[in-house]
């Protein structure tokens, strides 16, 4: 009792993990649910039989993994005492009585420990349970008097799922049913998205009113939260820490090591027809750090603009269309537009979701994301997003704010084209913020794609806050001083580039605060790829690209860049990738499908297929276009999943 109390103090003053737990061993979290046969289950695709959850507990004990306890993760984590070698911690969620039947006496037979999360609200009901919709019979779950007698036998730690949080409610006008903890409630009757401050008092009072009943049925409070869905973010996990829950459980992809945050540990999800070749190779998939982003992304860039229409009957079925486009196409990843540029201008006068600072054209992303993510085989969808390029109403603080460009009489000088609010400006910083945290709560998705306006062209930016920030950099506070030396003007390069970067990351950070597991990508020139020069007309640099976001999605576009020669062009391309470490790993090659400097002249299917080809041959790994021209049926969707089907889906194991 002593070491639970010891263990837990540590971690809720926040007590850093000593040097000694900073060689963590690495932890391998699997996640049951039903020990049931299939046919007789609640949820047949999460639901393992009792032989072959035996079997499953025999070859771990054969093959040198080690139970543990939730006490040995927090003494680990403490520096008191380190995880032995190929650690597994196991825990079910739900509290599904056929647990209690068939995997605790597995348990008390091994002496194996084990976590227990229960839905306060399920063990609370009589004769029926409202199960996410569905009316269930009560007895399919555990009652609080089993619990109790597994947690007094010390093997099970009864964890949180959350009192009535595992259940779905209305997350957009349109009536889409997502999860409860990270959804802020669309009212109908209103018209109204639940308030920021709603939502906090509702998620704090959940998670207070499960954590009273263990105590009060189980004689302990729980000390794990297990995320229902797998879905968390700050306030959930502010909340749960606050409450005596310092360790948290998703269905993340990855190892958990030393840096892994207690209350982000991945599990490993134990569906129905997994054998044990199957568990060995996801153990060994998730002890090597393979992740989804390991695995060959095959890429639609889509147009939200696209699907929108003012007569809500025509969106729907265009969104209808698009769904069952990227089912045909054998796309695994989407870049989903979540703001408005139906000018094509390149800057976003108005967004796809509801926000604090520039009009809705439509509550949409949300609609259109959920669809895809449960609809289709995609399995990462990117919000596409401006960083700096956004047309505010005159209204706004932070309206004027924006790039200055100086003119210049030089040849070939190149313009950005589009409108940018100024990076330097500390007003148009905190409107952008609250934009990005806007976005991240109004959706699911799993990573941010920046847009390719994260530039500042070599006449940028002459705004009075740039100059004062070039000042405050050493430099001269003119652009046409600093233009007279190469020495400033590599200095000046570096600086912007650095600074343009640190606030992309800045904002992707902004978004993590909602979906923790966010990946990010951003679109970066081919030029600034192909010749290091250009890195001054841009301000971007593919090595610090590649050193900073998780994909470089490079715009491999030979007719937009008026080159004679694409194959060569690709070639160039994928070489300059391999020169750099993590190169082809991290970069995509972004395809055009529409020639847009000859008379919007879609590009042949079968010269993308091509192009794909030479890239696959190449060596390139991850392959995407822009954009998918969803009432033209182009690129053809057989010929296009054809050729992604070239890259095997499977991450490398070896």
């Amino acid at each position: 009792m002593m070491l639970r109390v010891l263990l837990a103090a540590l971690l809720l003053l926040g007590i850093a993990p000593t040097a000694h737990a900073a060689e963590s061993s690495q932890l391998t979290v699997l996640g049951y649910h039903e020990i049931a046969d299939p046919k007789a289950s609640l949820i047949p695709e999460y639901a393992v039989t009792p032989t072959m959850f035996v079997r499953q507990i025999d070859w771990l004990r054969n093959n040198g993994f080690h139970f543990v306890s939730v006490d040995d993760v927090l003494a680990d984590r403490a520096g008191l005492k380190r995880l032995p070698e190929k650690s597994i911690l196991l825990t079910f969620d739900d509290g599904y009585r056929s647990v209690y039947d068939y995997a605790w006496p597995i348990l008390k037979m091994f002496r194996i420990p084990a976590v227990i999360a229960v839905v306060g609200k399920w063990e609370d009901s009589v004769g029926q349970v409202d199960f996410d919709g569905r009316s269930k019979p009560r007895d399919y779950f555990m009652t609080w008097d089993e619990l109790r007698e597994m947690s007094a036998s010390g093997l099970v730690e009864v964890a949180s799922h959350s009192y009535d949080l595992h259940r779905g409610i209305d997350g957009n006008p349109q009536g889409n049913r997502q999860p409860a903890t990270v959804t802020r409630h669309y009212h109908k009757e209103t018209k109204h998205y639940e308030s920021e401050a709603d939502y906090e008092k509702r998620i704090a009072a959940d998670l207070k009113a499960n954590s009273d009943a263990i105590r009060k049925h189980v004689g302990r409070a729980p000390r794990v939260m297990a995320w229902p869905f797998g879905r968390y973010n700050r306030v959930l996990r502010e909340t749960a820490t606050r409450l005596g829950m310092p360790i948290g459980l998703n269905l993340e992809d990855g190892a958990n090591t030393a840096s892994t945050p207690l209350w982000g540990l991945r599990r490993i999800l134990i569906e129905h027809d997994m054998n044990l070749w199957d568990l060995g190779r996801e153990i060994k998939i998730r002890n090597l750090d393979r992740t989804d982003n390991d695995r060959p992304q095959k890429i639609a860039h889509v147009d939200l603009d696209f699907i929108y229409d003012e007569d809500e009957t025509q969106q729907e079925r265009n969104l209808g269309h698009l769904l069952d486009r990227l089912t045909w196409l054998g796309v695994t990843t989407v870049y989903l537009q979540a703001y408005s540029d139906p000018d094509a201008n390149g800057s976003a006068g108005e967004v796809y979701f509801p926000n604090r600072h520039i009009p809705m054209r439509a509550d949409l992303f949300n609609r259109v994301a959920w669809q895809i993510r449960t609809r289709t085989p995609v399995r990462r969808l990117y919000a596409w997003m401006p960083l700096l390029a956004w047309e505010l109403p005159a209204s706004s603080p932070a309206a004027r704010d924006v790039v200055v460009t100086l003119p210049s009489e030089k040849r070939g000088h190149l313009n950005m084209g589009y409108r940018r609010l100024t990076p330097f400006s500390p007003t148009a910083r905190k409107v952008i913020r609250e934009i990005y945290e806007d976005l991240a709560r109004s959706a699911q998705f799993e990573g941010v794609l920046f847009h390719d306006d994260i530039t500042l062209s070599d006449y940028e930016d002459g705004s009075s806050f740039g100059l004062a920030q070039y000042r405050s950099w050493g430099l001269p506070g003119s652009i046409e001083e600093i233009r007279k030396s190469d020495d400033l003007v590599g200095r000046w390069t570096i600086l912007k580039i650095n600074a343009l970067d640190n606030f992309a990351l800045e904002m992707a950070d902004v978004v993590r605060q909602q979906q923790p597991a966010l990946v990010t990508a951003r679109n970066l020139y081919a030029q600034v790829a192909l010749n290091p020069r250009a890195e001054v007309w841009y301000s971007q640099a593919y090595e610090n690209s590649l050193a900073r976001y998780d994909f470089t999605a490079i715009m491999a576009m030979p007719y937009m860049e008026n080159d004679p020669d694409p194959k060569t062009f690709y070639a160039n391309m994928v070489a300059r990738a391999k020169e750099r470490p993590n190169g082809l790993r991290k970069t995509v090659f972004e395809l055009q499908s529409v020639d847009w400097r000859h008379d919007q002249k879609p590009i042949p299917t079968e010269e993308m297929v091509e192009t794909i080809k030479q890239l696959y041959r190449a060596g390139a790994m991850h392959v995407g276009y822009y954009p998918d021209m969803l009432f033209e049926n182009h690129p053809a969707p057989a010929q296009m999943r054809a050729v992604f089907s070239l890259k095997d889906n499977n991450p490398e194991v070896d």
